[in-house]
């Protein structure tokens, strides 16, 4: 059955489409933080951030089923979905960040996110690190690294080197935000002399992609006064920790304590149903609406928004960001009592782990990779990151309990005793 998938695939698909270890997993249902393949086998779904609330949890499924057999149309005719829908998901934020966009992927949210700060500032000029990934359009993949861009990065674009807990920037942990802001402030300049201007600076603002490395409520303050001298915009991208994954706040920028100026969203939104969006100012998005001439089809369209209602339901009716700090902390503590030779680092920011692995102060992404293999053999599914993939990277399902916990952390611990340093 693998086999015939794998050459259908290839044949239907075409090359280079990946998939997950190296005996792939055919998945056929979903519950809760569950997974259960072709064969029905269980695994406990400990890195998927898409459904936030929970595989196919009920009240999703329901709200997106009666919406979609009563009416599904788009933003240029009126309904009340999407109005109520900003009302609820702007009450989260702070910083006068009352208006949005809906689409339907965090790639479109953060290319109108670019497209806001060259609208506010009038200038081209682009920033993000050398280690990040921000979506699959032509302006946000010119940020990200998994591949440069045909014909190399564009003029516009500056990537400063990200932060990095095994060889943090400016030489250790308590110089690296100073270092950051330094990195950036000389990309600006970079900018502004070769004609581009500065219009904003993308980030997100756990640097999940980076690996989460060395960071810690203020690291992001000195850049901030950077980015505001020289008039530029600060563009976070909350997909991977927003919706109250960090467990102390519901949005990472609160975490850290920065006030951006456009905050996007994406995956976890409408717990697997396509939809996303951008929440930024008024005068923010009137300088966008007067410079672009937007119109997204499904964007905000009723099934959506009510998909996207229906999840934010559930994070408030059974207490999700608070079982992310009760849960999340419970975890990184087991984790943390995890021995072997090679562990160079654990990290939690609420539902969002990391253990990170290396010899000789140089990564070991060999460990993750077999250590990733033997958890999957095992029945639990967890996924790498990091510069060189050296990191695991363990995010699971709002629902993740503590018996959840110990059963990853006692497996990973058996799995450790059998690899060398």
């Amino acid at each position: 059955m693998t086999n015939d998938l794998l050459a259908r695939r290839a044949r239907f698909l075409g090359p280079n489409v990946p998939t997950f270890y190296d005996s792939p997993v055919h998945l056929v249902r979903g519950e809760g933080v569950w997974l259960w393949d072709a064969e029905g086998r269980r695994y406990l779904d400990c890195y998927n951030n898409v459904p936030h609330v929970g595989h196919c949890h009920p009240h999703v499924v329901d709200a997106i089923a009666r919406q979609a057999a009563l009416l599904n149309t788009h933003t240029r005719y009126l309904h009340e979905g999407i109005l109520d829908y900003a009302e609820r998901i702007t009450a989260k934020f702070s910083h006068d960040l009352t208006q949005i966009i809906m689409v339907c992927t965090g790639s479109e949210a953060n290319d109108i996110a670019l497209r806001m700060a060259q609208a506010v500032t009038g200038k081209t000029g682009l920033i993000a690190t050398d280690n990040t990934y921000h979506g699959n359009t032509t302006a946000v993949s010119q940020l990200s690294t998994r591949r440069p861009p045909i014909g190399g990065y564009p003029p516009h674009i500056r990537r400063v080197p990200a932060p990095d807990s095994l060889a943090p920037l400016g030489g250790s942990l308590a110089a690296q935000p100073q270092e950051f802001a330094e990195s950036v402030a000389r990309a600006i300049a970079e900018l502004e002399a070769a004609g581009h201007g500065f219009a904003g600076l993308m980030l997100c603002p756990i640097f999940a992609n980076e690996g989460t490395p060395g960071i810690a409520p203020g690291f992001l303050d000195a850049t901030a006064k950077v980015v505001r001298a020289a008039g530029g915009l600060i563009l976070c991208d909350e997909v991977q920790p927003g919706f109250g994954r960090v467990g102390s706040h519901w949005w990472g920028h609160e975490f850290l304590g920065f006030a951006p100026d456009v905050v996007t969203l994406g995956k976890p939104m409408g717990n697997g149903h396509p939809v996303a969006a951008v929440v930024t100012r008024p005068d923010i998005m009137a300088a966008f609406r007067e410079a672009f001439g937007y119109f997204n089809t499904f964007g905000g369209n009723p099934v959506s928004c009510a998909a996207a209602s229906a999840v934010l339901d559930v994070i408030e009716a059974e207490g999700l960001v608070a079982n992310a700090r009760d849960v999340g902390a419970y975890t990184t503590a087991l984790l943390g009592d995890l021995d072997h030779p090679a562990i160079h680092d654990v990290r939690g920011f609420g539902l969002f782990f990391a253990v990170e692995f290396a010899r000789a102060g140089q990564p070991a992404p060999d460990i993750a990779a077999r250590v990733v293999e033997a958890m999957r053999e095992r029945g639990i599914l967890l996924g790498r990151g990091g510069r060189a993939q050296h990191i695991l990277k363990i995010r699971p399902p709002m629902p993740f309990s503590r018996g959840n916990a110990d059963e990853v952390v006692q497996n990973l611990a058996a799995i450790l005793t059998e690899i060398s340093a």
